[in-house]
């Protein structure tokens, strides 16, 4: 089966912001491993949720897999690549 057809309920989240350039570069870094290990991924402005702002703001963006942070400012591959091998 190929990384597309497979239907995961793995999540990546990227908390961004929608004017951080450093945000967009994050989920357009992601958004070709995601599919290839077969995992949805979700976009959250943090700036439209206080309690998340509170708490990431200074981080921006961040990835979070299952709801666990994995990188801040800029994509590690490595340890994408690594969280998910982690999941199989």
């Amino acid at each position: 089966m190929s990384g597309a057809a497979r239907v995961s309920s793995r999540m990546f989240t990227v908390l961004s912001r929608q004017w951080c350039h450093l945000c967009q570069d994050m989920i357009a870094a992601l958004e070709p491993i995601a599919l290839r290990h077969g995992w949805r991924m979700e976009v959250l402005d943090i700036d439209e949720d206080p309690a998340l702002e509170a708490r990431w703001g200074e981080l921006a963006p961040v990835l979070l897999a299952d709801g666990v942070e994995i990188c801040h400012y800029r994509l590690d591959p490595v340890a994408v690549d690594a969280c998910c091998a982690a999941f199989r």
